[in-house]
């Protein structure tokens, strides 16, 4: 009766799909409801010189307007620096920064006020980009540096040496719900909060805090999310904070609901960076030694971008053995919204540059993207391939098998060379084809994340109800949550249900984010499962007692599956008379059990085990495993456009033994194909004021049906060295998406051919390839420049090439 390794359907999936499934915007109406809305600055940096309500407080339907003054704690808050006001009070330091709460009857009232609130400042020059930051010593934390081994002289010693800089932009989450919240307060004064938010313990503690209550007085709870990608694990604090002032100064109940503008506008991004990188190597393609200068955009606030610079460094080596390194973090505070977490968690900001790196290598000694990452890739037991820069060892992973698999099965060569060809007689479409392998590190690098708790309640007609600390957004948490219980127990799926998020029941919990959701939480409800039938086992063993046996018993011959609980000495058929009770149907167990006064309910506990990893040494061991995987994308390019169709990719990971394959498979394509947008045609964009102007569906494009990969080959690589972990299972949320820079690399290899694929920045928009097309090719051979983008009409002979240190023509 097992259905852990099954396929079953997610659990909301008929409510997503037919919209009947609810989110706090579709909460009911209660009496007396308030919507709010704020008004924001309305510069990027200045100060608050005076702030008049007047007007808006008097417009129809208005309840009250508030500032910071009316908060009750103290207005600051952060998840590791508190540092970030929840109304601004006097610097202003982005833009739509909240600074006055209204809430009134309807939301276009609410909305309609705000807007009336004048907010008057002292205007100051906005700090905008990563350069102009770090010129005027703007930064966020500490400098951090992570090395191994002798950097200097492997580059004072090495055959060669290449150097350069990777610029990559951005990304918004682009959740389908926006930011909400609906408070209301009891007549104690205790604030309930429910909330569309990856976090609820820290919104609890953000609630309390702003008000000067205890964490008991407040509880958070979340049944779902319509997606979060880490842009609800800080973001959701503000929008509560609005909604407890509101419900607290009224009595009445109070919902925000952000509109998609809004949302964009005010909340953090995924880190756009400069990475300036320097690495030696020798003339068979071994990386002897990789610098890197990470430099992040954190924006106005703290938020996590110090946590997410960690993890771009600890990444920075991905799948590759480097026996001298120096990664070195530093992050720029400029005068945009406070940019946080994102899928990934600043894993594919480090990723993408070795990547790159590992192809520029390439291209310099004409070797291919396989053989490249063979040459250097970890050798699990190999005491010179296996060691990471922060000093962990590397081990049980299938990297070389992965590749190779991946490498016959994808046509690689022959394909490169059908590329090669093309491009050679092609005016108007060139080709290319990128491979990127990856090994991403599972779990919190902050320890005292790595834990969780869940409550499980077996009621005595045999069904199950199960409490996590684990959020739902789509991920398929639940669902999972649900095979694993009913598998521990021998029951349907069916027979379990999931609860809403609430820390009333489950306390102290970590966010759900770090891919480790499903790890954390459903470790703590096996675990809780597991005192449930301790207890189940004595219990049955004592009534399974029997003259045939001598009245002895033994826990060892009680069995409990299949919706049973059985006597294995004894035929299932055997008759009662003979052998006395030996089976009881689960239900009528269950409800045995408690007539005799069995306790079957038990709250789980999980902490991960063996992490530990030094931030002020940069050593340690930060991950109890890794996910890994491979990738190879082939995409055409137009030359005239710069339009991208991705016409094939072969992705291969090893995830362990699935839970659930068809949940899985949904996380392996969305992930990729939302990191194909990362990489292709997701850009930021920004005015001289500060004001992002890609706000919206209609200026910020997220891939589309359209760009889905024209033929989409992905299998599962099981791993029999991975034995730790639920069931054997691993990771699966954000290692996909981690695997999309092999399209970016597609798009370099193919601009290579006849421009400057060295200059390619990420995203690769349409605008951006036509940019690196119009180039002067530098041949990666030896340096220099021939002739780039060509027209159509251009004579035949043009196309052979062009004479060196001609210019590019366009």
């Amino acid at each position: 009766m097992s259905s852990v390794g099954l396929a079953i359907p997610h659990e909301s999936a008929v409510g997503h799909v037919t919209g009947s499934a609810p989110y706090v915007e579709d909460l009911p109406r209660t009496d007396g409801e308030l919507f709010v809305a704020f008004a924001g600055s309305p510069v990027a940096a200045g100060r608050i010189t005076g702030i008049d309500t007047a007007e808006a407080a008097a417009m129809p339907g208005v309840a009250g307007v508030w500032t910071a003054a009316d908060l009750a704690g103290p207005n600051v808050f952060g998840p590791i620096f508190h540092d970030e006001p929840f109304l601004a009070d006097d610097e202003l330091s982005y833009l739509g920064q909240p600074v006055v709460v209204v809430a009134a009857e309807t939301r276009a009232q609410a909305e309609a006020a705000a807007a009336e609130v004048v907010i008057a400042v002292e205007e100051a020059t906005p700090i905008l980009g990563i350069d102009d930051a770090i010129e005027a010593g703007s930064t966020l934390g500490p400098v951090r540096v992570i090395e191994r081994g002798d950097v200097a002289d492997a580059f004072a010693t090495a055959p060669r040496v290449l150097e350069g800089v990777f610029e990559n932009g951005g990304q918004e989450q682009f959740y389908l719900e926006s930011q909400a919240c609906l408070a209301t307060v009891d007549e104690l004064g205790r604030v309930h909060v429910r909330s569309s938010t990856q976090n609820p313990t820290e919104t609890q503690a953000v609630v309390a805090e702003a008000f000067g209550l205890g964490m008991h007085e407040v509880v958070c709870e979340c049944r779902r999310m319509g997606g979060g990608f880490g842009g609800k694990e800080t973001q959701s604090a503000i929008p509560a904070v609005m909604c407890a002032l509101v419900a607290r100064q009224t009595g009445r109940p109070a919902r925000v609901v952000y509109n998609k503008s809004v949302d964009m506008l005010v909340t953090g991004k995924r880190h756009a960076y400069r990475s300036r990188w320097r690495v030696a190597f020798d003339d068979d393609g071994r990386v002897l030694a990789l610098a890197i200068d990470f430099d992040s955009d954190g924006g106005a606030f703290a938020d996590l971008s110090t946590s997410i610079m960690e993890r771009t460094m600890l990444h920075a080596d991905n799948a590759y053995a480097l026996p001298a390194c120096r990664f070195v973090g530093r992050i720029a505070r400029t005068n945009l919204p406070p940019n946080t977490a994102f899928r990934g968690f600043g894993g594919p900001q480090g990723v993408i540059v070795i990547e790159s790196v590992l192809d520029e290598v390439a291209a310099a000694l004409g070797i291919d993207g396989f053989a490249i990452r063979q040459r250097n890739r970890y050798v699990d037991g190999d005491p010179e391939r296996s060691i990471a820069p922060y000093g962990a060892v590397v081990k049980d992973h299938v990297l070389g098998e992965l590749l190779d698999t991946l490498e016959a099965s994808s046509d690689f060569a022959d394909r490169r060379t059908e590329i090669e060809r093309f491009n050679a007689t092609s005016r108007t479409h060139l080709r290319g084809i990128g491979v990127c392998a990856l090994k991403f590190g599972i779990s919190f690098t902050t320890k005292f994340l790595n834990q969780g708790n869940a409550l499980v309640n077996v009621y005595y007609d045999g069904t199950v109800q199960l409490s996590t600390g684990g959020t739902e957004m789509g991920q398929g948490l639940f669902t999972k949550a649900r095979q694993v219980v009913a598998d521990a127990f021998g029951i349907h799926h069916e027979a379990v249900r999931v609860m809403t998020t609430s820390t009333e029941k489950n306390h102290n919990t970590s966010p759900t984010a770090a891919s480790a959701g499903s790890d954390l939480n459903n470790a703590a409800a096996l675990d809780a499962c597991r005192q449930i039938k301790e207890r189940m086992v004595r219990y049955a063993a004592k009534a399974f007692a029997s003259e045939e046996f001598g009245r002895e018993y033994s826990e060892d011959h009680v069995v409990i599956a299949d919706g049973r609980v059985y006597d294995s000495r004894v035929p299932i058929d055997a008759p009662t008379e003979a052998y006395g009770v030996h089976a009881f149907d689960f239900g009528r167990f269950c409800d045995a059990a408690r007539r005799d006064r069995v306790d079957l309910g038990a709250r789980g506990f999980f902490s991960t085990p063996g992490v530990d990893f030094n931030r002020v040494t940069g050593r340690g061991n930060p991950f109890y495993y890794h996910t890994t995987g491979a990738a190879v994308a082939g995409v055409t390019i137009d030359r005239f456009t710069g339009e991208i169709v991705v016409d094939r990719v072969d992705l291969l990971m090893d995830v362990g033994k699935m839970i659930n394959p068809g949940i899985d498979t949904g996380q392996v394509i969305g992930g990729f194909v939302q990191g194909m947008g990362w990489c292709t045609t997701e850009e930021l964009t920004y005015d001289a004021t500060g004001r992002l102007t890609s706000d919206s569906p209609t200026t910020y494009k997220i891939p589309a049906a359209t760009d889905v990969p024209r033929d989409f080959r992905f299998g599962f690589l099981e791993n029999p060295k991975h034995k730790t972990n639920v069931r054997q299972s691993k990771a699966v949320g954000e290692p996909p998406l981690m695997l999309a820079p092999c399209v970016w690399l597609a798009v370099k290899h193919a601009i290579g051919f006849v421009g400057d694929a060295s200059a390619l920045r990420l995203p690769a928009t349409g605008e951006e390839v036509l940019r690196c097309l119009g180039l002067p090719r530098r041949d990666p051979a030896d340096g220099r420049f021939q002739r780039g983008f060509l027209p159509e009409d251009a004579p035949a002979e043009a196309w052979t090439g062009a004479p060196d240190g001609e210019p590019a023509r366009r």
